[in-house]
């Protein structure tokens, strides 16, 4: 059935980039849907990435997408095939001053992606590790404005400091239109890449001094509200955990209780968050954060996290159970269909009471009456729980609320089981 749903899926989003062509995201989404279904088949090989066939249909349908090239070559990446990731992004930046104005624009979104995969790959802990060397000189040709040319050596130190005083010239061009809260991807892909070229060649501090300059210059209002600032605050979080184990908790935590101020509801905050708990601070004091934040913005997500959080530790069943009444007799999250669908998962997969299922599962479909997957659920989870009389007056239920069934329920209870 997951095969399926991510066959679906990708076909989904094959027909929404024929309306929205050449959208990064949604082109990352379909290699990442294929990469699922084709797994899931079991079909192929190990040394093929399997969303490579699909990547090169889509280059072959357009040439000139410079972000799609960026996309599969962070998917090779990804999958541990650095050298093909590496052919296809110096085939990409190489082919740039050959394209339109209009493409051409894309360019820092390239270089970032080539420098993090670099960097990523990178197995030691220094800068003279060859990936980092090779994330320099990518990030130099970048700066510096000069014709992209494939790595052959580590950058000089006059290639550095020519990159160095090109990056601060670029961002003191954006720094006046980022004043007036006008953002882009090109422009937050190029202040990553000056901290992220800080980091490499000289030092953290450096690299943090840039983006908090940047994010400085935008007012709050208009920062909370910028897709593309939300994610450079991302990439700031992610940046300080590379280095956490040299840094002070007020450091870490500092960013961080910023940034879920600005956008409450990002889960890669949240993750970060956890994961430095987990490491500098007692389990208590973790749950008054979660607890003070589900009182001033509640919403799904920190809710999930709490309860994965305390999952991952084998919290109490008292202590889980707990929180998901508390979660769902919030106003705002009693419709909530995803923490229902949760909480019957937990009752009959982690804490074994079919019975507990069975009455939160009616106080579900009661709280939702809409959602069809949840109503499947009592004859998917709860086949065990609920009579043949009572699976029976839930179909005709549905029936009369109009949520049709296209297949025979017992071939879903086969499928099921």
């Amino acid at each position: 059935m997951q095969t399926e749903m991510m066959k679906f899926l990708r076909n989904a989003i094959l027909l929404c980039l024929n309306v929205f062509p050449r959208n990064y995201i949604l082109e990352e989404a379909v290699l990442v849907a294929e990469e699922l279904f084709v797994t899931n088949m079991k079909t192929c090989e190990v040394a093929t990435t399997p969303c490579q066939a699909l990547a090169k249909r889509l280059l072959k349908s357009d040439r000139q997408d410079l972000l799609l090239c960026g996309v599969y070559a962070q998917r090779e990446a990804a999958s541990g095939n650095m050298k093909h990731a590496r052919r296809v992004f110096d085939m990409a930046l190489t082919s740039i001053c050959g394209l339109p104005k209009e493409l051409q624009c894309n360019a820092p979104l390239l270089y970032l992606w080539y420098a993090e995969s670099e960097v990523s790959n990178s197995s030691g802990c220094g800068r003279e590790t060859e990936s980092s060397s090779r994330g320099m000189h990518i990030l130099c040709y970048f700066g510096s404005g000069l014709a992209y040319i494939p790595y052959t050596s580590q950058p000089s130190s006059m290639q550095i400091l020519r990159a160095r005083q090109g990056f601060r010239e670029k961002l003191k061009k954006i720094q006046s239109t980022w004043s007036h809260g006008v953002t882009d991807d090109q422009s937050a892909a190029l202040v990553c890449s000056a901290a992220l070229f800080e980091e490499l060649t000289n030092d953290l501090p450096g690299a943090i001094e840039i983006l908090e300059h940047m994010l400085s210059s935008v007012l709050p209002g208009r920062k909370s509200q910028s897709h593309q600032l939300e994610l450079l605050f991302n990439y700031y979080v992610r940046m300080l955990r590379r280095h956490q184990d040299d840094l002070t908790l007020s450091k870490l935590w500092k960013p961080i209780s910023e940034g879920l101020q600005l956008y409450p509801l990002n889960p890669e905050l949240y993750r970060a968050l956890v994961d430095i708990c987990n490491h500098r601070m007692t389990s208590h004091r973790l749950r008054m954060m979660f607890d003070d934040y589900s009182r001033k913005n509640p919403s799904v997500v920190v809710w999930l996290f709490a309860l994965s959080y305390e999952l991952s530790k084998g919290g109490s069943l008292h202590r889980i159970r707990g929180l998901f009444e508390r979660a769902l007799t919030q106003d705002t999250l009693n419709n909530s269909v995803v923490l229902w669908r949760c909480y019957i998962a937990y009752e009959i997969d982690i804490a074994h009471n079919p019975s507990a299922a069975r009455k939160i599962y009616f106080r579900a479909i009661n709280a939702c009456p809409w959602s069809k997957k949840l109503w499947l659920d009592g004859f998917g989870k709860l086949s065990s729980a609920l009579t043949a009389k009572e699976m029976s007056d839930l179909q005709e239920v549905m029936r009369d609320k109009e949520l049709n069934i296209r297949t025979d329920i017992y071939e879903i209870l086969l499928m099921q089981g």
